[in-house]
């Protein structure tokens, strides 16, 4: 025997972020894990060691499927990319409702420490994203200068949670899009100078 796990882990990773995903962190149970990824109890424990550890993976699998996605934005301008970047999180029925980095900071005190960090560091992966998007924008003149950049990208984080998050409390794509031009109006579409 090879010692090599003998199912593909990358489809169990993927069957984990669903269920964590759905129900999160602390109501997933190990027999929905289980049975989800269809890997026996044992099979779970020898490869992941613990729930927390494949959550661990499941969540690093969820976080670089995320930040792809945000970096996939394209338009011709920071603004334009910003735009097209929330746009591109509106609810479909391809996925759940929700984010996976969302639940897990809203039920941080939950995760072990090595959960917290991992869930921590990846919304802040989304946030420098948003953050690197800004200062595009005030080096091509979109934004002024002393534009508060952090502040800004906890802003636009905040948005995409709320694109991501606000189906489940009612909205639909329509008012999440029209939500997006209002939060899009913090961004002025142009500087004006001062002469």
């Amino acid at each position: 025997m090879s010692g090599k796990p003998q199912f593909d882990e990358v489809a169990v990773i993927a069957a984990a972020v669903e269920v964590f995903w759905r129900n999160g962190y602390a109501a997933a149970a190990i027999s929905d894990l289980t049975e989800a990824t269809g890997l026996s109890r044992s099979s779970l424990y020898q490869r992941f060691h613990d729930k927390d550890g494949l959550f661990q993976e499941a969540l690093a699998a969820y976080t670089q499927r995320v930040l792809r996605r945000m970096n996939s934005a394209k338009a011709d301008t920071a603004r334009g990319r910003l735009k097209a970047l929330l746009r591109a999180f509106l609810p479909d029925r391809s996925r759940p409702a929700g984010c996976l980095i969302g639940r897990s900071c809203a039920e941080i005190s939950a995760l072990s420490k090595e959960g917290q960090a991992a869930t921590l560091a990846a919304a802040a992966r989304q946030r420098e994203i948003l953050a690197g998007l800004l200062r595009e924008g005030v080096a091509a003149g979109e934004l002024a200068e002393d534009t508060d950049i952090d502040a800004m990208a906890w802003y636009y984080l905040g948005v995409l949670q709320a694109v991501l998050n606000f189906p489940q409390a009612g909205a639909d794509p329509s008012m999440l899009d029209r939500m997006i031009d209002v939060a899009m109006s913090v961004w002025p579409s142009t500087v004006l100078s001062d002469s």
